[in-house]
């Protein structure tokens, strides 16, 4: 029996160094080490919680559940994928894929301590082609809002700035104003933040030099939010 937790634990830690070698690959900040951990920790304490009934429980006189510490496991996990959550100045919210995969790293490690291994590498697999393969094809031949980019930009424009028009001829370049903020600098200058997006095709480049070309623009900051 002892070498079935060791087939376990080995399943675990390569369902997590699968998971971690496609965020690492992204520069994500769940690498492989971080998501190998969580996997066979997970699956670890799935084979404690299974055989702590068998070896603890006495029939007639002891109720308890096998999965018990497995289910903990799962909302435990939560505030590990709330660490990757970040919420930018700009009010965009970030790193809920790589919150996602904390949390499925911990399933899968789950299953492979419960010992469904094909599930388990089923459930990898299709989760990888979720995230890398069917967004690709989506882009490609999907609608095109589908495959838009975001783009955080930050504009400061002098205080007699007409904004509407300037809104107008920014969204003329097939680009949609999705998060707009005003705010006053001072008596002279007023600050315009807002989310766009803008199609793949459009360098972010091209769209920061056609924003510093408006009339009444002093300084212009892009920065892309979603690839």
């Amino acid at each position: 029996m002892q070498y079935e937790y060791i087939i376990k634990l080995i399943c675990a830690l390569l369902l997590g160094l699968l998971i971690g070698i496609d965020r690492q690959l992204k520069h994500k900040p769940l690498g492989m080490k971080t998501s190998m951990v969580i996997s066979v920790a997970s699956c670890l304490i799935t084979i404690v919680s299974i055989e702590a009934v068998n070896i603890y429980s006495v029939a007639g006189h002891t109720n308890m559940d096998p999965m018990r510490l497995a289910a903990q496991v799962v909302s435990g996990v939560g505030f590990i994928g709330a660490g990757a959550i970040l919420r930018r100045s700009n009010d965009v919210i970030s790193g809920l894929t790589t919150a996602a995969m904390v949390w499925a790293a911990s399933g899968l490690g789950i299953a492979a301590g419960a010992g469904f291994y094909k599930e388990a590498f089923t459930a990898v697999i299709l989760i990888i082609l979720a995230i890398n393969l069917f967004p690709l094809g989506i882009k490609l031949w999907g609608p095109q809002k589908l495959s838009d980019r975001d783009l955080s930009v930050l504009i400061i424009v002098k205080e007699n700035a007409e904004m509407a028009r300037m809104i107008d001829e920014i969204e003329r370049d097939h680009m949609r104003v999705k998060h707009i903020k005003l705010k006053d600098l001072s008596e002279e200058r007023q600050q315009i933040q807002m989310v766009l997006s803008a199609p793949r095709k459009v360098r972010t480049t091209s769209i920061y030099y056609m924003i510093k070309k408006l009339e009444n623009v002093i300084a212009v900051e892009v920065e892309t939010i979603s690839a």
